[in-house]
């Protein structure tokens, strides 16, 4: 069993500054609500603040959200966090497009986690690791990954015949045989900034939405014949996603489990 790395034992890794970029500017369409989707209470509280909770427990300590729809509501609820800052989206443009807007705000920052708002089952154990991994692989890009039972939907990780980084293939790109490909996309991210914007600003929009999205940056920097790490590590349950309202119960259903485990000395 591998042993865990705590937030505490990441300064042995590197005494680089990491921040964090938390993509919380969508509305959530499917949720029959006006609230931004971010703003949902899953197990008492918003879905954005276990992520931001998540990166703060992982040592980060500059975390940047992305507001956009109900932006209001979100700078309102994270008021009173320390070393957290706003960078707007004022149109959707996509996940690349998303952590552009907050390049500012990141300032001189070595790593950048860039995370999803809506995933609140996120582990700051997970983070830690990667930030660590990432480190000691020297790497420009790194992900965690998760193997899944049932993938339809998320974008597939494509590895080379070293078992290395290829490629993030969407599903509606896909081959039948990449189709069959168990491990996914959860969104998990960790990037040198330098190469990480410098990527973003030369970033060409999706042929059919005109977005600019994130995962095409992992496969640039690889094509630039730079270090991508992976790190098969997100456990299945933490991939679940809230787009709809029964999503949001099943969420908030583990997330109360966790908090009961955790209690009593359970792992959570």
């Amino acid at each position: 069993m591998q042993t865990p790395i705590t937030a505490t034992h990441a300064s042995v890794y590197s005494d680089r500054v990491s921040a964090a970029v938390i993509l919380a500017a969508g509305k959530g369409t499917r949720m029959d609500s006006d609230l931004p989707k971010v703003m949902h209470l899953v197990a008492g509280r918003p879905i954005l603040d276990w992520v931001v909770d998540a990166a703060e427990d992982a040592g980060v300590k500059r975390i940047v959200l992305v507001v956009g729809y109900g932006q209001e509501l979100v700078r309102e609820a994270m008021a009173d966090r320390e070393g957290v800052s706003f960078a707007e989206q004022t149109a959707q443009l996509g996940t690349g497009h998303a952590t552009l807007c907050a390049e500012s705000e990141v300032g001189d920052a070595d790593d950048v986690l860039v995370l999803a708002g809506d995933g609140p089952l996120i582990r700051s154990s997970v983070l830690v690791r990667l930030l660590a991994t990432h480190r000691e692989a020297s790497a420009v890009a790194s992900l965690a990954t998760a193997c899944i039972d049932d993938p339809t939907g998320y974008g597939r990780i494509v590895r080379d015949s070293g078992g290395n980084f290829a490629a993030i293939v969407e599903q509606k790109n896909a081959t039948n045989e990449q189709l069959r490909i168990s491990e996914v996309n959860p969104s998990y991210y960790c990037f040198d900034r330098k190469s990480l914007f410098a990527a973003l600003h030369g970033l060409r929009p999706d042929d059919t939405g005109g977005e600019y999205y994130l995962t095409d940056v992992p496969g640039i920097l690889r094509g630039q014949g730079h270090h991508v790490t992976l790190l098969d590590e997100v456990p299945q349950e933490d991939v679940l996603s809230i787009n709809t309202l029964q999503q949001l119960a099943r969420v908030d259903e583990i997330l109360q489990n966790r908090l009961a485990q955790s209690a009593t000395g359970g792992l959570a």
